[in-house]
């Protein structure tokens, strides 16, 4: 409306009246609402259930059994879906069965204020003719249990009812006539699967054919008293309602006083998860009967290893039932599961420490990363979830005290120089390339008061190659670099355990990282921007230093070498050699060298080992001095 414009009533003979292509809203309705054709059954099932609630809040004295029988037929391709509810007049057939969006159900719970009446939208019955050609009701109502009606309709555009004779009882038979390709819907098997699923809840049994069971005779744990230890209870229901994995434990949602009234129950799945699809698996009822499959988004983003079911009456849905609104009902219950999981969690691990036990084991990595979403899961899991390591999963407790205090994780990938050295020192080193490991273990350390050691760091390197007592001599150590280190590697004379450990080379990560993104082909790996920004960063790096040659000098080795050098002994030269062709078979074991960092010629090295034994034990010349076992001490005067 532009600025200004009044707006004026407009006469009445000047209005008009929306007309309505009823074919096609049918259509539409029917056919574009609802995502899978199973839903129909559901709808009809539904309706069934409302049409007993109705018969009893106005009979509340017939004392009719309720009952809900579903068959079906396949030689005949059509299902049927019997009760023995209120029923129907032709007045209501006319003005609820066959009007778009009227339905007695929500005018009933208006008046009533019943929240077992679960229709909404008067839009249920519509959902027939998404799998069916025509649909037929044949109904007794307990007003004129005289009286019967049928109704019929051929894509719900237009309809007929004539008279007929009374059913035995009040109620009703709808009968759908399938569509061919629907018709998978009349095999009994694929019903009782069906129903069993989405009628699990629902307090009126539901049959199947002529079966004497009941689709739904279930215990439900938090509806009834179940003799016996509750949590068995809890879990034979896990059980019987998971359909992917086997429940390693059970815990209940309660309504929550100002937040919502769901109830239900909540287990851990025995499922993969770290590395994996997102296996939550939440389903929801709406008054007992099934609005969602798949309503994980419920769920915290964490709790991969979750399944459940909840039910609500408070929570709205959208018009095709088979989703929820993102309304304050809705947020209230996703704030009231993650405090059930976190309370389940803490449960089990104070009950049911065997059940505990498997849950760490089988989602240990989920778990990391949950303890970091939650503070009260981190105070429950920080001494007790497993973490990674070169020695298998270990705690981060356990990681601590092999440590000597302090916590040693390797920032890079598995394998390299920092597990080498870590084995000659027999402590463990955490996986810090895992899920959520190295997040935790800085807030563990935090906690706990412990150092972290972060390898592959500038700190963690620097804590783990301590500096000399005294700085080598320029002329020694510019030896020591000529026979020890090759081109791209730096000699950085260094002290570190184990002692008999005397070389050690480790790999420059940034000059690795300016490699790989300067290599041509990063250009077809990696985005342009990405590959900009990464530049510039490493654009500070000169990448000459490729590796950096630790050598320790507090191995005994070191010292014999050096000592040999200073006292001009022959031999300093082969045993350099040696130590020279042990690096490179060292930086092997490693590993493979990643882009950039010098590999060495491994072939070399193990020759130049046969060389220096060689040399060591080859014929003395005559003439010539022995050559001692020992070296002296001191330097000579």
């Amino acid at each position: 409306m532009s600025e200004g414009h009044r707006s004026d009533p407009v006469p009445a003979e000047d209005l008009r009246t929306t007309e309505v292509d009823l074919g096609g809203l049918v259509s539409v309705l029917a056919t574009h609402l609802y995502s899978t054709p199973l839903v129909a059954l559901r709808e009809l099932v539904q309706n069934a259930h409302d049409s007993h609630t109705r018969r009893r809040l106005e009979d509340p004295d017939g004392g009719h059994p309720p009952l809900i029988r579903v068959r079906g037929d396949s030689a005949r391709r059509t299902v049927s879906i019997e009760d023995t509810g209120a029923g129907l007049t032709e007045p209501e057939i006319h003005s609820y069965l066959a009007t778009v969006g009227t339905g007695y159900t929500r005018l009933l719970r208006e008046v009533t204020g019943d929240d077992a009446l679960i229709g909404a939208f008067g839009l249920g019955f519509l959902s027939a003719f998404s799998v069916a050609d025509e649909v037929t009701v044949t109904t007794t109502s307990h007003r004129e249990p005289a009286l019967g009606h049928r109704y019929r309709s051929r894509g719900g555009e237009q309809y007929s009812v004539e008279a007929t004779a009374a059913r035995p009882g009040p109620g009703s038979v709808v009968e759908l006539t399938l569509k061919a390709e629907h018709a998978h819907l009349a095999d009994e098997h694929a019903l009782r699967e069906v129903l069993g699923r989405y009628c699990v809840l629902l307090p009126i049994p539901v049959y199947v054919g002529d079966d004497d069971r009941p689709v739904n005779d279930v215990p439900v744990p938090w509806r009834e008293s179940v003799p016996g230890d509750p949590h068995a209870a809890r879990m034979r229901f896990a059980a019987a309602f998971g359909r992917r994995f086997e429940p390693l434990t059970a815990f209940p949602v309660t309504p929550v006083e100002g937040g919502t009234d769901a109830v239900g129950l909540l287990w851990v799945q025995d499922g993969g998860t770290y590395g994996s699809s997102d296996n939550r698996d939440l389903a929801v009822y709406l008054r007992g009967m099934l609005l969602s499959e798949d309503a994980r988004d419920l769920l915290p983003s964490w709790a991969g290893f979750v399944g459940g079911v909840v039910e609500s009456s408070r929570l709205t849905p959208t018009a095709s039932r088979e989703d929820l609104q993102r309304d304050d009902h809705y947020r209230a219950l996703q704030q009231a599961l993650t405090d059930a999981i976190v309370d389940g969690l803490y449960e089990t691990a104070r009950l049911h420490p065997a059940a505990w036990r498997r849950i760490l084991a089988r989602h240990g990595q989920d778990l990391l990363g949950a303890a970091l979403c939650d503070d009260r899961l981190f105070t429950l899991l920080a001494d007790d979830v497993p973490v990674p390591t070169s020695q298998g999963d270990l705690t981060a407790g356990a990681l601590r005290a092999a440590g000597g205090g302090a916590v040693h994780v390797a920032l890079g990938s598995s394998g390299g120089f920092e597990e080498m050295l870590y084995r000659a020192m027999q402590v463990p080193i955490a996986r810090g390339d895992r899920y959520a490991v190295l997040p935790f273990l800085r807030r563990y350390a935090r906690l706990r008061e412990c150092r972290i050691v972060e390898l592959g760091s500038e700190n963690g390197n620097r804590e783990l190659f301590r500096e000399p007592e005294r700085p080598l001599p320029a002329e020694e150590r510019a030896w020591l670099a000529a026979a020890l280190a090759d081109d791209g590697e730096q000699l950085v004379p260094a002290r570190f355990d184990p002692p008999g450990l005397p070389l050690v080379l480790v790999p420059d990560r940034e000059a690795e990282l300016k490699s790989r993104i300067e290599d041509d082909r990063a250009d077809g790996r990696i985005p342009s921007a990405a590959l900009r920004l990464a530049r510039a960063f490493t654009a500070r790096t000169g990448g000459e230093v490729r590796a950096r040659l630790y050598l320790n000098l507090a191995a005994p080795a070191v010292q014999d070498l050096l000592t040999a050098y200073r006292a001009g002994h022959t031999g300093a030269a082969t045993a350099a050699g040696l130590l020279s062709s042990l690096k490179v078979i060292m930086a092997a074991a490693s590993g493979p060298s990643s882009a950039g960092a010098p590999a060495g010629d491994l072939t070399a090295a193990l020759a130049g080992i046969g060389t220096a034994v060689r040399a060591l034990t080859a014929a003395r010349p005559a003439g010539l001095a022995a050559v001692p076992d020992t070296l002296p001490d001191e330097d000579p005067a």
